[in-house]
């Protein structure tokens, strides 16, 4: 009876620091340390979501190399600016044809990087609020405002440093960038939905 209950007691602080690190230690922006921030792609993701004309579903694909990163100051966290770039070539569609057509509506040869650029912050306590930047895509600038929660502060827990976590979603249209290809049988708007991480170097 006594070893059963070592063996218990041990496997209980084995796994004590993993479910202590598994949850972000804050949520208050003004407690994150400073310095600068970098875009961890393995842990990051962008998903496009497009209706299909008729209405009655929606495609959704993957963008899956984001880079980015951003300098942290907690005592004027809203002047943060952040800067995300996305390679439009790639796009998982969960078909290789249909990875294709996408790919070449956003005609990644002549337009190689999609950018996003803040320029304003807007947050309340409890980390949700509304950023707002600049975005080029296809070649065409234009403002947009994304719907954001800041998820957290706190390590790693497999020991990869300490890191950031964002969640956030906001809705453009593809004519207002000037891709028009497919116009037939997808809709014009797109939602945008993205996780994102970002470690301290």
């Amino acid at each position: 009876m006594l070893r059963r209950a070592f063996v218990f007691l041990a496997l209980c602080l084995t796994l004590w620091p993993q479910a202590t690190l598994a949850d972000p230690p804050t949520r208050d922006p003004t407690r994150v340390p400073a310095g600068v921030y970098v875009l961890d792609s393995r842990q990051s993701s962008l998903a496009i979501r497009i209706p299909l004309m008729g209405g009655l579903s929606r495609h959704t694909m993957r963008l899956n190399r984001l880079s980015g990163s951003f300098d942290y100051d907690p005592a004027s966290w809203q002047s943060t600016r952040v800067e995300i770039t996305v390679d439009p070539r790639a796009v998982e569609a969960g078909n290789t044809m249909f990875n294709r057509a996408i790919v070449g509506y956003f005609e990644p040869d002549k337009y190689p990087v999609i950018r996003f650029q803040s320029t304003a912050l807007v947050a309340d306590a409890n980390g949700q609020g509304k950023l707002s930047g600049d975005l080029t895509f296809h070649g065409v600038t234009r403002p947009i405002t994304l719907d954001v929660q800041f998820n957290g502060f706190g390590p790693d827990p497999q020991g990869a440093g300490a890191r950031m976590e964002f969640s956030g979603a906001g809705t453009i249209r593809r004519s207002d960038f000037g891709v028009i290809a497919g116009r037939l049988f997808a809709h014009d708007r797109i939602d945008l939905i993205f996780e994102v991480e970002f470690a301290r170097k």
